[in-house]
């Protein structure tokens, strides 16, 4: 049975091969180089011999020319900047990854005293500590020593700050967001408190809760609207809408493709304007509609122009000022013309409560929603119903 002093001893014994390895790299380079400048050669063709060391290394070594240089440039700059540490390299008590830890804070360190403060501290600290531990000291070290130069990286860096999408496969992709760090901690700490608020009795993971909840607090306000309506594209194929296959839905610039049920719970959702075009096998439109809940600006305007003022009795409320409402409430009822109309917020609220009601041309009365759910009530088409008058229950 192996013991941990024997683990130990065998990190170290690792970690001088490595060393070893290194310091050979480095030396060859240093040889070679001084070699072929030494030589007659022209200034281009001196060039050109220098650069191909590093392809004569990694083909040695069965690395990438790449790797090579990343190595000897680490090397170079912790041997001639940190002595002790490549010191403590060479005597197995820094690895190669702690070394390239440690070289990146050289590298991004300006002052020469800096440096050497760096060096006197680093090694006893690695020697006791995980890599992770080691790249966070080495980066709190960094500020600390330099705060200056590091307030100048941090606004640079903030400057770069950007969020990207990106398709993968399956229906799924990533969300990639570069913002500052104290903007990150508060988001990830909000993000596992309201998560783990579900309670044990929801079925979904803690990571699947976080994922749906930053899916949501980006697609919605405060009262479950969209925040920012987008019109997105997807292409049906229209025997996959008639239930015959069950091909997927392409996004209109085919960047990405999902199952055709997915659709379903978006759009039902409302918190997306979603716009639905049916293709032929041949990829020839059939059909466009508008599947969203919200109303996209070109159809407000339109049922601004077409009522004019709010629909309700006595109301001059220009219609550009009213809310655009669901005559059917959506999902059922579509977010079309024909079930659009323009009402005051005030009347809108009315009608949810059902106060206000509809008067048939036939003189009957009957809550709105009733007879939005019912059309056409006996010979009374929708045309009839939109030019039927209101009352107001005056309870």
């Amino acid at each position: 049975m192996i013991e941990t002093d024997r683990l130990s001893e065998l990190t170290r014994s690792r970690a001088v091969a490595e060393a070893a390895e290194w310091a050979g790299m480095l030396q060859y380079s240093i040889d070679e180089e001084a070699r072929v400048n030494a030589t007659d050669l022209s200034p281009l063709a001196k060039q050109a011999n220098v650069a191909v060391i590093t392809m004569e290394i990694g083909t040695a070594m069965g690395l990438s020319e790449g790797q090579v240089h990343r190595r000897l440039s680490v090397a170079r700059r912790v041997r001639d900047g940190a002595p002790l540490t490549w010191l403590a390299f060479r005597d197995g008590r820094v690895d190669a990854v702690r070394l390239m830890i440690i070289s990146d804070g050289i590298e991004k360190l300006k002052r020469d005293a800096s440096i050497v403060r760096l060096d006197q501290r680093v090694v006893t600290y690695a020697e006791t500590h995980t890599t992770a531990q080691l790249r966070q000291w080495v980066r709190r070290f960094i500020a600390r020593v330099e705060p200056d130069e590091h307030e100048k990286r941090a606004e640079d860096e903030r400057k770069t700050r950007r969020v990207d999408a990106f398709h993968g496969e399956d229906g799924m992709g990533l969300l990639d967001a570069k913002l500052p760090s104290y903007l990150l901690a508060a988001i990830d700490k909000r993000l596992t408190k309201e998560a783990k608020a579900f309670g044990t009795d929801d079925p979904r993971t803690l990571q699947q809760r976080r994922a749906d909840l930053l899916a949501a607090w980006l697609t919605t306000n405060e009262t479950g609207e969209p925040a920012i309506h987008a019109d997105i594209a997807v292409t049906i194929p229209a025997a996959s809408l008639a239930g015959v296959n069950d091909d997927p839905i392409v996004a209109a610039d085919g960047s990405w493709v999902i199952p055709a049920a997915w659709i379903t719970d978006l759009v039902a959702s409302g918190n997306t304007l979603w716009h639905r075009i049916i293709t032929d096998p041949a990829g020839h439109t059939l059909d466009h509609a508008y599947l969203g809940r919200y109303a996209p600006e070109i159809l407000k305007k339109a049922i601004a122009f077409r009522d004019a003022t709010c629909q309700a009795p006595g109301c001059t409320t220009p219609a550009d000022e009213c809310d655009i409402d669901h005559r059917e409430p959506h999902p059922d009822g579509p977010t079309a013309g024909f079930n659009l109309w323009a009402l005051h917020r005030r009347h809108h609220g009315m009608k949810g409560h059902n106060v206000l009601r509809w008067v048939l041309p036939s003189g009957r009365e009957i809550p709105i929603e009733k007879a939005a759910h019912s059309p056409p009530l006996g010979d009374v088409s929708w045309m009839e119903h939109r030019l039927a008058g209101f009352i107001v229950d005056p309870g």
